[in-house]
């Protein structure tokens, strides 16, 4: 289930935190979104390698998810694809949320295979192949606060058991793909308040039990920010998090021109 807003939003100081519950991994893949597996599918009509890419070591994980999807994701059956296909189109056209898959490698983990049709301004073909601590190398400050704890949580990972989290930010469209090719609106001064959107991206990690794969999967809610700002509670906890954010994440996330406007507007 998504993390509820109020867990998201609490009236305390913005800070990296690996916050994760149980989550059933079958059931976050099959949950059904048919607007956004239609979306899915035109873009990659469009530009497959935009958004989906693998390295030459993946072919035995993607295989293991076209089983483990067949077998566990309700409604989908038998999934098509040509006899000299990999796996990951027909797995991008068939699975509603983005996926990843990663695998350890020594003391650490490598991104071995991308599906990400709705990425939050970010390149999903450009990180295949890196290591975890690289990917995350451009967030400022997180491989310092919860590297070694990521790490060793992903290390603990076992088949059957799977955990939830969530993270957000903010963005100048609703629409779900805000690949940098894309060019969508960034956010500007003068702020107009019903032209933001709270973008939540609802993650799950579970683990395959054959190749031990480390399965990662997004999905996504995208909520304006004035339905945010109705209630009390949250619209508190929202904007002291934004207060507290520090100003090199600020400007990582895109806020760093209207951060303080915005904080201003929530007094």
């Amino acid at each position: 289930m998504p993390l509820p807003l109020a867990e998201l939003f609490p009236d305390e100081d913005y800070r990296f935190h690996l916050t994760l519950r149980k989550g059933d991994l079958a059931e976050f893949f099959a949950s059904p979104d048919p607007a956004a597996l239609a979306e899915r599918r035109v873009w990659l009509e469009r530009d497959f390698a935009r958004y989906g890419a693998a390295t030459p070591a993946a072919g035995a994980l993607l295989d293991e998810l076209a089983t483990w999807t067949e077998q566990n994701v309700g409604g989908i059956g038998a999934i098509d694809r040509a006899p000299t296909e990999s796996w990951l189109g027909p797995l991008g056209r068939t699975l509603v949320p983005d996926f990843m898959l990663l695998t350890r490698e020594g003391a650490g983990f490598r991104l071995h295979a991308a599906m990400v049709c709705f990425p939050s301004s970010w390149e999903p073909a450009a990180k295949v192949g890196l290591d975890l601590d690289a990917i995350h190398q451009v967030v400022p400050g997180l491989n310092v606060s919860l590297g070694a704890t990521i790490g060793q949580f992903l290390g603990k990972l076992r088949p059957g058991v799977a955990y939830e989290r969530a993270n957000w930010g903010l963005a100048a469209s609703p629409e779900r793909n805000l690949h940098p090719a894309l060019g969508r609106p960034r956010l500007a001064l003068p702020l107009a308040m019903d032209r933001i959107w709270v973008r939540i991206e609802d993650q799950i990690l579970g683990v395959l039990p054959a190749t031990g794969a480390i399965l990662f999967g997004i999905r996504l809610r995208i909520i304006p920010l004035t339905d945010i700002l109705a209630e009390p509670k949250l619209r508190c906890g929202f904007r002291r998090a934004l207060a507290t954010l520090p100003d090199e994440l600020a400007a990582y996330k895109g806020l760093a021109t209207v951060r303080e406007a915005l904080v201003a507007r929530l007094a």
